[in-house]
Order: C-alpha cells, then structure tokens, then sequence
C-alpha cells in the first residue's frame, strides 16, 4: 500500500493533517460557510467518505486524492482544507495546454489534478490558503512527481485568482464559457 494517502505537512503556521471524525462540526461549519448549508448528517457522510478514501485509494495505488484539514500551529485550530481533487473540463480550449496537442482543439473533457482550498471566514485575508496551497504543490511535485496542477474558480472570486497568482499559476480564462464549473482556471507547471 502506497505510503503518499496519509501524510502530513507542517509549515511555518500550517498544519495539514487528514481529516478524523473529531474534525465533524467544525469543518461542517467552515464548508457551510464556504459552500452552502448542508445536513450536518450528510456532512458526516462525506467525512466518513473522505477518511475511508485514504486508505481505499492508496490500496488501489491510486493518487492521494481528498481533502485534508488546515489547522494553525500557534493554537491548534482547524481553519479551512486543502485538497487535490480530480479536476476536469476541456482543458484543451486554454493556452497552456494547447500546446501539447497534436490536431485540433476540442471541447471534449478530460480529468486533472486539481488543487482545491477553502477557509473560515476569520481566517482568510492572512495568506493561509497560499501558504497550505503551496505546501500541497511542493509535495505534489516532489514526492508524487506531478507534472503539472490546476485550481478552478468563479471569474468573479478574486480572492481565489489571487491565491492563483501568488502561487506562481498561469491564470486562464474558459473561451466558452462552459461548463459552469470551468471558469477561470490557474495551471502550474513542475520544473
């Protein structure tokens, strides 16, 4: 089994652990403040999910996908997640990857590894999603040796596009428009 599904990163303010189930109310209550109310029932559904994918996916060999949680070393505090998640859209209408083609682009779909980040309110504006961001992309390009990442967001969520820039990413516009989902895009090249 692959040893990649269980880590653990520390920076200097940082934490990112995997998710326990003691994480429950207050990731419940970061993602509902990030993504709409949900059940806290069905909350635990996705962190039961979302612990047993560790395991499930590295027996499979499979990439360490799922969030993990971001807790602030000078209190102990979870304060948002971090993830890489399968990212996909026709990634074939952006620059940066028309140039790997060898014909014509199309809008057909195809997976990536996508980097994903979301905090409490009170947490954001400190430069902690860049800082958990870039932990996730240095493990990513190190141990797992990827070689490139993606994060997908809203035009309109320029706090996020921010975080995109400070990593260093390529920030992209989806020609079409769609799929919903495939808005703005930020790629990452390793190397």
């Amino acid at each position: 089994m692959s040893t990649h599904h269980h880590f653990t990163l520390e920076t200097e303010r940082l934490i990112i652990r995997p998710f326990t189930m003691d994480d429950l109310a207050i990731v419940h209550a970061i993602a509902n403040e990030c993504f709409g109310e949900i059940p806290l029932e069905e909350r635990r559904e996705w962190l039961t999910w979302q612990i047993m994918n560790y395991t499930a996916l590295a027996r499979l060999w499979q990439p360490p996908y799922g969030d993990r949680a971001v807790v602030r070393r000078s209190d102990g505090r979870l304060i948002g997640m971090v993830g890489l998640v399968q990212s996909w859209g026709p990634f074939d209408l952006l620059p940066s990857f028309k140039r790997l083609l060898r014909g014509t682009p199309t809008n057909l779909s195809r997976p990536e590894m996508g980097l994903f980040w979301a905090l409490a309110g009170e947490a954001r504006g400190q430069g902690y999603a860049t800082e958990a961001a870039r932990a996730l992309i240095d493990y990513a390009f190190t141990k797992l040796r990827l070689a490139r990442i993606v994060a997908t967001t809203e035009h309109d969520n320029a706090a996020s596009i921010a975080v995109m820039r400070r990593l260093g990413m390529t920030v992209e516009r989806n020609p079409t428009g769609t799929p919903e989902w495939f808005q703005t895009v930020g790629v990452l090249w390793n190397g």
